[in-house]
């Protein structure tokens, strides 16, 4: 494998890639009608899809806006700083649902809701990350 494009459902493109500008305090990679990119590490990416979009790829399934707010996809990051990172989310607009506190699995973790409901959570591990593993 070369690279994993971690794909959100949006209902609004232009609304989601500004919050994850402000979020990831970064540009995304690739920012088109349809589709928004940003690289989160060297081999990981978030994508950013208008719910229309998928719609019109799977026509017999059911509408992605018809779970519009019910949260359908956690993002998990591993960072520096989950505070900062968690901070920066809330100011951009996201509901804060848990602050940043020791979890029972050993990480610390703040947890959050991006504009369409997605549970997005900023963490440090509680052992470094091998990833020989």
């Amino acid at each position: 494998m070369r690279e994993a494009l971690f794909i959100l459902y949006v209902r609004d493109q232009t609304t989601s890639t500004k919050f994850y500008e402000r979020t990831l305090s970064t540009l995304p990679r690739l920012n088109v009608p349809g589709m928004t990119e940003f690289q989160l590490t060297e081999s990981s990416v978030l994508g950013l899809m208008p719910e229309a979009g998928i719609k019109r790829l799977l026509p017999n399934m059911p509408d992605p806006a018809s779970g519009g707010g019910a949260p359908r996809a956690e993002l998990y990051l591993y960072v520096d700083d989950p505070a900062v990172m968690f901070d920066a989310a809330v100011a951009a607009g996201a509901k804060s649902l848990d602050p940043l506190k020791k979890r029972d699995w050993g990480d610390k973790a703040a947890y959050c809701l991006d504009p369409d409901g997605h549970v997005v959570a900023f963490a440090s591990p509680a052992a470094p990350i091998n990833p020989q593993q």
